[in-house]
């Protein structure tokens, strides 16, 4: 019934900028840590970025400097602020939180991945 849909993603040269969002959906009581993984071909899922709902922030260091993660707790929705991409930042990427719904249990989701393809 929850559900985190991604979109945002597509092709960008390197140097370049892109903008993530994912919004949550359903009957939500609240969401907690919100974050950001991705995955490249024949490689791990990597965490890239977390946030509270307070609004700390965490960065993998491959990313810090670069990246930034945000919320609107409004909007049920985490953005991921991708600049100066790298040719080494193509992968899918993740959404995840961490959603209590009203007649339900905390638990954590995951969107669909968006692809994300840094190349000149």
């Amino acid at each position: 019934q929850v559900q985190l849909v991604e979109s945002g993603g597509g092709l960008v040269q390197p140097g370049g900028s892109l903008r993530l969002s994912c919004a949550a959906s359903g009957r939500i009581f609240s969401i907690n840590d919100m974050g950001w993984y991705r995955q490249a071909p024949g490689k791990q899922r990597e965490l890239v970025a977390t946030i509270t709902r307070g609004g700390s922030t965490n960065y993998a260091r491959s990313v810090k400097g670069r990246f930034t993660i945000s919320r609107d707790n409004a909007k049920n929705t985490v953005y991921l602020q991708m600049n100066m991409l790298k040719p080494e930042d193509t992968a899918v990427y993740y959404c995840n939180a961490y959603i209590t719904g009203w007649v339900s249990t905390g638990q954590l989701y995951w969107g669909q991945g968006t692809q994300v393809t840094v190349s000149s």
